[in-house]
């Protein structure tokens, strides 16, 4: 039982920290080497939360918030003008990770922190007790992917979404504002960046780095799955459970690597992954 729990936290971990790199990388397909730095961001959300004394809950709207902020000056400042340069894209998101990591250094230093969990304790599930935190972990997950699927897909903001994605011009000739749809696309993937560093940091220590051993997982798992929600589940559950049982029955050390390795196979035997067309 025990095991079957570690299978579904772990994917629902992956999910909500890859969501945000989903509607960025996934649908806009623009590269953002800075979602490590808005994951650690997140976590430094939960942490002043923690320092000043409020209650835990309050740390995931306001990482929503102070995420989507971020993302709304970066889109207008530095990737807009970018769209049809990705390799001046993934320079310029990648340098500005490394300047969101040194205002953390230089606002909160590189010592190891810790941040309050919003819901503490154990539940027993099959005659095991389990962190209460990490189950709650399992329907924010589904939530999140009802939510992701029923904006991309059940909204006219994602119609137009797909749109400009598919042919901007001709979106543009039909009235839809290409501008606005990405600068609405990156703010929300940013925001769900942060939120996940926030939802995350309470199961471990934070640091500066925080965010870098996600990275390279989160841009595999998406490769995988595409632009589609549903396909991103499917993946992080599969992955994820692999990843587990790597780490349990052999190392973590090799478990840290199941992820990367199982994406280079899965696209070298089927190019696009998990998507549907």
């Amino acid at each position: 039982m025990a095991l079957i729990l570690d299978f579904l936290t772990t994917a629902a971990m992956l999910f909500i920290v890859t969501a945000g790199l989903t509607m960025i990388f996934g649908v806009m397909k623009i590269v953002n080497f800075a979602h490590a730095a808005l994951l650690t961001l997140g976590g430094y959300v939960a942490f002043t939360v923690t320092q000043l004394g409020l209650d835990p809950w309050w740390s995931w709207p306001l990482s929503l918030v102070c995420g989507a902020v971020v993302g709304m000056a970066v889109e207008l400042l530095i990737v807009r003008p970018l769209y049809k340069r990705p390799l001046d894209a993934i320079l310029a998101t990648w340098g500005l990770g490394i300047v969101i990591g040194q205002l953390i250094v230089m606002a909160f230093g590189r010592d190891i922190k810790f941040a309050g969990a919003p819901l503490q304790g154990t539940w027993s599930l099959g005659g095991i007790d389990y962190s209460a935190y990490r189950l709650l972990l399992i329907p924010l997950a589904l939530g999140l992917c009802l939510a992701l699927h029923a904006l991309l897909n059940g909204t006219r903001f994602g119609v137009k979404t797909r749109a400009v994605i598919m042919n901007e011009e001709l979106a543009s000739s039909l009235g839809i504002n290409s501008a606005l749809v990405r600068f609405a696309t990156f703010s929300v993937g940013a925001g769900l960046g942060t939120f996940a560093g926030t939802v995350i940091t309470p199961l471990s220590s934070l640091d500066p780095m925080m965010g870098v051993p996600w990275l390279v997982s989160a841009f595999m798992l998406v490769m995988v799955a595409g632009h589609s929600a549903s396909s991103l589940l499917l993946t992080c559950a599969v992955f994820g459970a692999c990843q587990v049982l790597v780490s349990t029955y052999t190392s973590p050390v090799l478990g840290g690597l199941t992820i990367a390795l199982l994406a280079a196979i899965t696209l070298r035997i089927r190019p696009k992954g998990f998507a549907r067309d």
